[in-house]
């Protein structure tokens, strides 16, 4: 399975991928994305099976760049991973398309939880 992760930060997205591996998902094939922008040129041209997102980032914002995969008509798998949480982002990110929204702090066992029955 490809997974794309974009965070803006390289190191949270180090600490997302370390966290994907410890919950289990090891056998997984991520590649990386620094901003929303770089993300849509990737899933363009790398056709990932899954992407998870930062919200907040520099070039083009997560939300930015859900909505403008599904302007082109890519019904990639996409959820959030983010550091927050509210209940108007989580209402923009389901009204959107994402499958959820994941605010840090997090842990293998959250992932697990969260990200298992939307692989079965």
């Amino acid at each position: 399975m490809k997974v794309l992760v974009a965070d803006d930060s390289r190191v949270m997205r180090q600490i997302v991928i370390r966290t994907l591996r410890q919950a289990g998902y090891d056998w997984w094939e991520i590649s990386e994305a620094p901003d929303g922008a770089a993300a849509l040129e990737m899933v363009a041209s790398t056709h990932p099976d899954f992407v998870l997102s930062d919200w907040n980032m520099p070039e083009m914002t997560g939300i930015e760049l859900l909505r403008a995969l599904r302007a082109q008509g890519s019904d990639v798998p996409f959820a959030f991973v983010t550091s927050e949480g509210s209940p108007e982002m989580r209402k923009q990110a389901e009204a959107a398309g994402a499958l959820f929204l994941i605010a840090k702090p997090f842990t293998a066992e959250i992932f697990r939880e969260t990200i298992d029955p939307f692989l079965e």
